[in-house]
């Protein structure tokens, strides 16, 4: 499985803001920290203050922080709300009774779902052992806040 590029923008917003705890901080500079679009991070900053994960402060002294501490914040948690499909075959996803595309001529008797099943099962397990405060390593905290 492949996670989208707005999960692992996601994921890298949430360690700067994680290794940056002391002061708010802008999209435009978690932007550049990564190389990443300021286009594209600007909305998944929208995306993770909807969710609850960042606080996003308005005007002119404003800029956006952890909405709680890094221990409290779980990755599996983060990426099943970015992913909008974690289907690893068109046949597991929401859809599967509805698009053709995504019917199976082998589904009575298919053991590929459920062995695929588990696998994204084992995966969103391991995800849910851990919290942002895992991932963020010594080696964030310096590079990021070196001036």
């Amino acid at each position: 499985m492949k996670l989208t590029l707005q999960t692992d923008y996601a994921l890298r917003a949430l360690i700067y803001l994680g290794s940056r705890t002391e002061r708010l901080s802008s999209i435009r500079e978690i932007a550049e920290a990564y190389g990443i679009s300021e286009a594209h991070m600007v909305k998944v900053i929208h995306r993770l203050g909807k969710a609850g994960f960042i606080d996003t402060i308005r005007g002119r002294n404003g800029g956006i922080r952890l909405a709680r501490p890094a221990a409290d914040i779980n990755i599996g948690a983060v990426v099943r709300y970015m992913e909008d499909d974690m289907a690893l075959l068109a046949c597991m996803g929401g859809n599967a009774d509805t698009d053709p595309r995504a019917q199976c001529l082998l589904m009575p008797a298919c053991r590929l779902r459920g062995v695929l099943g588990e696998a994204l099962q084992a995966m969103t397990t391991v995800l849910d052992r851990h919290t942002l405060a895992d991932v963020i390593t010594p080696f964030e905290r310096n590079r990021l806040n070196a001036p």
